[in-house]
Protein backbone atom coordinates (compact mmCIF):
# COMPACT_ATOMS: atom_id res chain seq x y z
CA UNK A 1 0.00 0.00 0.00
CA UNK A 2 1.16 3.62 -0.74
CA UNK A 3 1.63 5.64 1.30
CA UNK A 4 -0.36 9.04 0.65
CA UNK A 5 0.78 12.15 2.50
CA UNK A 6 -0.75 14.81 2.35
CA UNK A 7 0.16 16.39 4.94
CA UNK A 8 2.93 19.20 4.32
CA UNK A 9 4.82 19.69 1.08
CA UNK A 10 8.04 19.42 3.13
CA UNK A 11 8.24 15.62 2.35
CA UNK A 12 9.13 16.39 -0.86
CA UNK A 13 11.94 14.50 -2.07
CA UNK A 14 15.17 15.95 -3.95
CA UNK A 15 14.56 15.02 -7.71
CA UNK A 16 17.47 12.66 -8.73
CA UNK A 17 19.30 15.21 -10.96
CA UNK A 18 19.54 17.10 -7.68
CA UNK A 19 21.25 14.04 -6.21
CA UNK A 20 23.82 13.64 -9.06
CA UNK A 21 24.74 17.32 -9.10
CA UNK A 22 24.98 17.04 -5.04
CA UNK A 23 27.66 14.75 -5.06
CA UNK A 24 29.34 16.33 -8.22
CA UNK A 25 29.26 19.94 -6.46
CA UNK A 26 32.94 20.82 -5.72
CA UNK A 27 32.97 22.14 -2.21
CA UNK A 28 35.03 24.75 -0.20
CA UNK A 29 34.53 27.06 2.98
CA UNK A 30 31.18 28.73 3.02
CA UNK A 31 32.19 30.47 6.24
CA UNK A 32 35.42 32.29 3.75
CA UNK A 33 33.34 32.70 1.41
CA UNK A 34 34.71 29.78 -0.83
CA UNK A 35 32.31 27.44 -1.65
CA UNK A 36 31.70 27.86 -5.17
CA UNK A 37 27.66 26.72 -5.20
CA UNK A 38 27.33 28.62 -2.56
CA UNK A 39 27.89 31.66 -4.05
CA UNK A 40 26.60 30.69 -7.19
CA UNK A 41 23.14 29.97 -5.78
CA UNK A 42 23.39 33.26 -3.67
CA UNK A 43 23.67 35.23 -6.69
CA UNK A 44 21.01 33.30 -8.54
CA UNK A 45 18.46 33.85 -5.61
CA UNK A 46 19.28 37.60 -6.16
CA UNK A 47 18.93 37.56 -9.52
CA UNK A 48 15.70 36.08 -9.52
CA UNK A 49 14.29 37.79 -6.49
CA UNK A 50 15.63 41.06 -7.95
CA UNK A 51 17.33 42.22 -4.88
CA UNK A 52 21.31 43.09 -4.46
CA UNK A 53 22.71 40.54 -2.56
CA UNK A 54 21.15 36.65 -0.81
CA UNK A 55 22.28 35.21 1.89
CA UNK A 56 22.03 30.86 2.28
CA UNK A 57 20.51 29.61 5.61
CA UNK A 58 19.88 26.06 6.97
CA UNK A 59 16.38 27.08 7.40
CA UNK A 60 13.60 29.34 6.94
CA UNK A 61 13.37 30.18 10.88
CA UNK A 62 16.63 31.01 10.90
CA UNK A 63 16.18 33.07 7.75
CA UNK A 64 13.23 35.01 9.81
CA UNK A 65 15.37 35.62 12.82
CA UNK A 66 18.20 36.83 11.50
CA UNK A 67 15.85 39.16 9.34
CA UNK A 68 14.42 40.20 12.54
CA UNK A 69 17.99 40.76 14.50
CA UNK A 70 19.46 42.56 11.38
CA UNK A 71 16.51 44.97 11.22
CA UNK A 72 15.98 45.88 14.88
CA UNK A 73 17.43 46.47 18.47
CA UNK A 74 16.35 44.42 21.78
CA UNK A 75 13.60 46.16 22.74
CA UNK A 76 11.74 47.25 19.59
CA UNK A 77 8.40 46.19 18.47
CA UNK A 78 7.40 44.29 15.48
CA UNK A 79 4.06 44.54 13.55
CA UNK A 80 2.76 41.10 12.25
CA UNK A 81 -0.46 40.09 11.51
CA UNK A 82 -2.09 37.91 14.39
CA UNK A 83 -1.97 34.66 12.87
CA UNK A 84 1.66 34.95 11.38
CA UNK A 85 4.29 31.91 11.22
CA UNK A 86 6.60 34.05 12.29
CA UNK A 87 4.32 34.70 15.82
CA UNK A 88 2.93 31.50 16.35
CA UNK A 89 5.39 28.65 15.10
CA UNK A 90 8.73 29.68 15.09
CA UNK A 91 9.32 28.71 18.85
CA UNK A 92 9.39 32.69 20.41
CA UNK A 93 12.87 33.09 18.67
CA UNK A 94 11.92 37.14 18.77
CA UNK A 95 11.37 37.56 22.06
CA UNK A 96 13.72 34.80 23.30
CA UNK A 97 16.77 35.68 21.11
CA UNK A 98 16.13 39.21 20.20
CA UNK A 99 14.22 40.71 23.28
CA UNK A 100 11.39 41.47 20.53
CA UNK A 101 7.65 42.55 21.33
CA UNK A 102 4.94 42.12 18.67
CA UNK A 103 2.13 44.20 17.78
CA UNK A 104 -0.73 42.01 16.19
CA UNK A 105 -3.08 43.19 13.55
CA UNK A 106 -6.34 41.35 12.20
CA UNK A 107 -5.94 40.41 8.47
CA UNK A 108 -8.28 37.19 6.75
CA UNK A 109 -6.98 37.61 3.83
CA UNK A 110 -3.58 37.35 5.11
CA UNK A 111 -1.85 40.64 5.21
CA UNK A 112 -2.51 42.26 8.18
CA UNK A 113 -5.25 45.64 7.57
CA UNK A 114 -3.40 48.34 6.04
CA UNK A 115 -4.80 51.28 8.39
CA UNK A 116 -4.21 48.68 11.58
CA UNK A 117 -0.61 48.68 10.50
CA UNK A 118 -0.89 52.32 10.77
CA UNK A 119 -2.85 52.82 13.99
CA UNK A 120 -0.35 49.98 15.14
CA UNK A 121 3.02 51.64 14.78
CA UNK A 122 4.13 53.47 18.31
CA UNK A 123 4.34 57.35 18.78
CA UNK A 124 7.77 58.54 19.45
CA UNK A 125 7.45 58.14 23.12
CA UNK A 126 9.83 57.43 26.31
CA UNK A 127 6.82 55.50 27.21
CA UNK A 128 6.61 52.73 24.42
CA UNK A 129 8.88 50.64 22.38
CA UNK A 130 10.21 52.05 19.32
CA UNK A 131 8.25 50.14 16.28
CA UNK A 132 11.50 48.59 13.96
CA UNK A 133 9.84 46.00 11.19
CA UNK A 134 6.48 45.31 9.77
CA UNK A 135 6.18 41.73 9.06
CA UNK A 136 4.40 40.08 6.17
CA UNK A 137 3.63 36.81 4.91
CA UNK A 138 3.05 35.38 1.69
CA UNK A 139 1.75 32.44 1.00
CA UNK A 140 -0.07 32.53 4.21
CA UNK A 141 0.45 28.99 6.46
CA UNK A 142 -2.26 29.57 8.91
CA UNK A 143 -5.09 30.34 6.42
CA UNK A 144 -4.50 27.68 4.32
CA UNK A 145 -1.99 28.68 1.60
CA UNK A 146 -3.58 31.91 0.70
CA UNK A 147 -2.12 34.68 -1.45
CA UNK A 148 -2.35 37.89 0.34
CA UNK A 149 -3.33 40.92 -2.83
CA UNK A 150 -1.26 42.70 -4.17
CA UNK A 151 -2.93 45.88 -3.19
CA UNK A 152 -2.45 45.80 0.36
CA UNK A 153 1.01 44.83 -0.07
CA UNK A 154 1.55 48.08 -2.08
CA UNK A 155 -0.56 50.21 0.64
CA UNK A 156 1.23 48.34 3.34
CA UNK A 157 4.63 49.59 1.53
CA UNK A 158 3.19 53.11 1.17
CA UNK A 159 3.10 53.10 5.20
CA UNK A 160 6.41 51.73 5.81
CA UNK A 161 7.95 54.46 3.60
CA UNK A 162 6.09 57.07 5.10
CA UNK A 163 7.36 56.14 8.54
CA UNK A 164 10.47 55.16 7.44
CA UNK A 165 9.89 51.39 8.84
CA UNK A 166 11.39 48.46 6.68
CA UNK A 167 9.18 45.67 5.43
CA UNK A 168 10.27 42.07 5.85
CA UNK A 169 7.98 39.12 3.73
CA UNK A 170 8.61 35.67 5.25
CA UNK A 171 7.95 34.04 1.58
CA UNK A 172 8.81 30.75 2.54
CA UNK A 173 6.31 29.72 -0.40
CA UNK A 174 6.55 32.52 -2.35
CA UNK A 175 6.95 31.24 -5.82
CA UNK A 176 3.35 29.36 -4.80
CA UNK A 177 2.32 33.08 -4.56
CA UNK A 178 3.91 34.22 -8.27
CA UNK A 179 2.24 31.10 -9.92
CA UNK A 180 -1.02 32.01 -8.57
CA UNK A 181 -0.65 35.65 -9.22
CA UNK A 182 1.20 35.47 -12.36
CA UNK A 183 3.62 37.66 -11.62
CA UNK A 184 7.85 37.52 -11.02
CA UNK A 185 8.96 36.92 -7.87
CA UNK A 186 10.88 40.65 -8.33
CA UNK A 187 7.26 42.30 -8.68
CA UNK A 188 6.33 41.13 -4.86
CA UNK A 189 9.74 41.23 -3.72
CA UNK A 190 10.16 44.93 -4.89
CA UNK A 191 7.48 46.42 -2.06
CA UNK A 192 9.87 44.60 0.66
CA UNK A 193 13.63 45.46 2.08
CA UNK A 194 14.10 41.83 3.21
CA UNK A 195 12.51 38.15 1.35
CA UNK A 196 13.09 34.32 2.95
CA UNK A 197 12.54 31.78 0.53
CA UNK A 198 12.58 28.28 1.52
CA UNK A 199 14.06 25.87 -1.12
CA UNK A 200 13.17 22.69 0.92
CA UNK A 201 9.66 22.87 0.67
CA UNK A 202 7.29 22.07 -2.90
CA UNK A 203 10.83 22.77 -4.44
CA UNK A 204 12.12 19.90 -3.03
CA UNK A 205 15.73 20.93 -1.57
CA UNK A 206 16.77 18.41 1.06
CA UNK A 207 17.87 21.91 3.02
CA UNK A 208 18.00 25.05 3.45
CA UNK A 209 16.28 28.80 2.43
CA UNK A 210 17.73 31.55 1.21
CA UNK A 211 17.26 35.62 2.93
CA UNK A 212 17.88 38.28 0.04
CA UNK A 213 18.02 42.13 0.49
CA UNK A 214 20.19 45.28 -0.47
CA UNK A 215 23.88 44.58 0.46
CA UNK A 216 24.30 46.19 3.46
CA UNK A 217 21.63 44.07 5.00
CA UNK A 218 23.38 41.10 3.86
CA UNK A 219 26.79 41.98 4.83
CA UNK A 220 24.43 42.56 9.01
CA UNK A 221 22.84 39.26 8.17
CA UNK A 222 25.88 37.21 7.59
CA UNK A 223 26.85 37.99 11.03
CA UNK A 224 23.78 36.97 12.50
CA UNK A 225 24.11 33.84 10.80
CA UNK A 226 27.05 33.04 12.41
CA UNK A 227 26.25 33.92 16.01
CA UNK A 228 23.33 31.61 15.19
CA UNK A 229 25.10 28.68 14.12
CA UNK A 230 24.42 29.18 10.33
CA UNK A 231 27.55 28.74 9.00
CA UNK A 232 27.57 25.95 7.67
CA UNK A 233 31.31 25.29 6.01
CA UNK A 234 31.60 22.91 2.94
CA UNK A 235 27.95 23.51 1.90
CA UNK A 236 28.35 22.85 -1.92
CA UNK A 237 26.20 19.63 -1.73
CA UNK A 238 23.11 21.42 -0.01
CA UNK A 239 23.60 24.34 -2.52
CA UNK A 240 23.89 22.59 -5.71
CA UNK A 241 20.30 21.21 -5.19
CA UNK A 242 19.26 24.71 -4.44
CA UNK A 243 20.22 26.29 -7.88
CA UNK A 244 17.97 23.38 -9.50
CA UNK A 245 15.27 23.81 -7.07
CA UNK A 246 15.06 27.52 -8.24
CA UNK A 247 15.33 26.71 -12.10
CA UNK A 248 12.20 27.99 -13.91
CA UNK A 249 11.22 24.65 -14.60
CA UNK A 250 11.15 23.04 -11.37
CA UNK A 251 9.25 26.63 -9.95
CA UNK A 252 6.80 26.25 -13.03
CA UNK A 253 6.12 22.43 -11.62
CA UNK A 254 4.62 24.26 -8.29
CA UNK A 255 1.13 24.53 -10.71
CA UNK A 256 1.12 20.94 -10.60
CA UNK A 257 0.49 20.98 -7.36
CA UNK A 258 -2.15 23.83 -7.38
CA UNK A 259 -3.76 21.34 -9.57
CA UNK A 260 -3.79 18.29 -7.71
CA UNK A 261 -4.93 20.70 -4.62
CA UNK A 262 -7.86 22.23 -6.86
CA UNK A 263 -9.10 18.39 -7.82
CA UNK A 264 -9.38 17.27 -3.75
CA UNK A 265 -10.59 20.87 -2.65
CA UNK A 266 -13.64 19.81 -5.41
CA UNK A 267 -13.84 16.32 -4.70
CA UNK A 268 -13.92 16.71 -1.17
CA UNK A 269 -16.44 19.58 -1.57
CA UNK A 270 -19.45 17.27 -3.08
CA UNK A 271 -19.50 15.09 0.22
CA UNK A 272 -22.08 15.77 2.45
CA UNK A 273 -21.11 17.40 5.33
CA UNK A 274 -17.43 18.37 4.35
CA UNK A 275 -17.16 22.28 3.99
CA UNK A 276 -14.60 24.06 1.78
CA UNK A 277 -14.17 27.54 1.07
CA UNK A 278 -13.64 26.77 -2.96
CA UNK A 279 -12.16 30.89 -3.65
CA UNK A 280 -9.71 30.33 -1.10
CA UNK A 281 -7.95 27.27 -2.08
CA UNK A 282 -5.42 29.69 -3.67
CA UNK A 283 -2.24 27.17 -4.03
CA UNK A 284 -1.65 23.59 -2.52
CA UNK A 285 -3.30 23.76 0.62
CA UNK A 286 -7.03 22.86 0.90
CA UNK A 287 -8.49 23.20 4.28
CA UNK A 288 -11.32 21.13 4.79
CA UNK A 289 -13.94 21.40 7.74
CA UNK A 290 -16.27 18.26 8.66
CA UNK A 291 -19.61 18.72 10.36
CA UNK A 292 -20.34 15.10 11.00
CA UNK A 293 -21.81 14.25 14.11
CA UNK A 294 -19.18 12.78 16.30
CA UNK A 295 -16.70 13.89 14.47
CA UNK A 296 -13.08 13.92 15.72
CA UNK A 297 -10.40 15.25 14.13
CA UNK A 298 -7.50 12.89 16.17
CA UNK A 299 -9.80 9.92 15.93
CA UNK A 300 -9.99 10.55 11.91
CA UNK A 301 -6.51 11.30 11.47
CA UNK A 302 -5.89 7.78 12.95
CA UNK A 303 -8.43 5.79 10.43
CA UNK A 304 -6.71 7.44 7.44
CA UNK A 305 -3.73 6.70 8.17
CA UNK A 306 -4.12 2.88 8.69
CA UNK A 307 -5.47 2.91 4.68
CA UNK A 308 -2.30 4.73 4.10
CA UNK A 309 -3.66 8.60 3.92
CA UNK A 310 -1.68 11.17 5.75
CA UNK A 311 -3.17 14.86 6.85
CA UNK A 312 -2.70 17.31 10.03
CA UNK A 313 -5.74 18.91 11.79
CA UNK A 314 -6.10 22.33 12.22
CA UNK A 315 -9.02 21.97 15.05
CA UNK A 316 -10.95 18.92 15.94
CA UNK A 317 -13.21 20.07 13.10
CA UNK A 318 -10.73 21.48 10.62
CA UNK A 319 -8.13 18.81 8.64
CA UNK A 320 -5.44 20.30 6.02
CA UNK A 321 -4.33 18.59 3.25
CA UNK A 322 -1.38 19.60 1.56
CA UNK A 323 -0.22 18.70 -1.98
CA UNK A 324 3.31 17.82 -3.47
CA UNK A 325 5.20 16.23 -5.96
CA UNK A 326 5.05 13.24 -3.92
CA UNK A 327 1.64 12.96 -4.90
CA UNK A 328 -0.40 12.73 -8.06
CA UNK A 329 -3.41 12.90 -9.28
CA UNK A 330 -4.11 8.86 -8.72
CA UNK A 331 -3.48 9.20 -5.45
CA UNK A 332 -6.04 12.33 -5.34
CA UNK A 333 -8.75 10.32 -6.28
CA UNK A 334 -7.89 7.37 -3.68
CA UNK A 335 -7.70 9.69 -0.78
CA UNK A 336 -10.94 10.76 -1.84
CA UNK A 337 -11.85 7.00 -1.57
CA UNK A 338 -10.21 6.42 1.13
CA UNK A 339 -11.99 9.88 2.93
CA UNK A 340 -15.42 8.94 2.02
CA UNK A 341 -15.03 5.26 3.40
CA UNK A 342 -13.50 6.10 6.75
CA UNK A 343 -16.52 8.85 7.37
CA UNK A 344 -19.41 6.94 5.84
CA UNK A 345 -17.93 3.02 7.54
Amino acid sequence: MKKIDLRRDTITLPTEEMREEAFRAPLGDSVYDEDPKQIELEELAAKKLGTERALFVPSGTMGNLIALLTHTSRGDELIVEKNAHIRLSETGGAACVGGLMMMTVEGSDGFPDPDGVEHAIRADNIHYPKTALICLESTHYMYGGIVPPLEKLKRIREISEKQGIPLHLDGARLFNSCLYLEVPASQIVGYVDSVMISLSKGLGAPVGSVLCGSGEFVKKAKRYRKMLGGGMRQTGWLCACGILALSDENIERLNSDHENARMLAEALFKIEGVHIDLERVHTNFVLARFDHQGFSASRFLKQLSSHGVYATSVSDKIIRFVTSREVDAHDIFTAVEVIQRVLYS
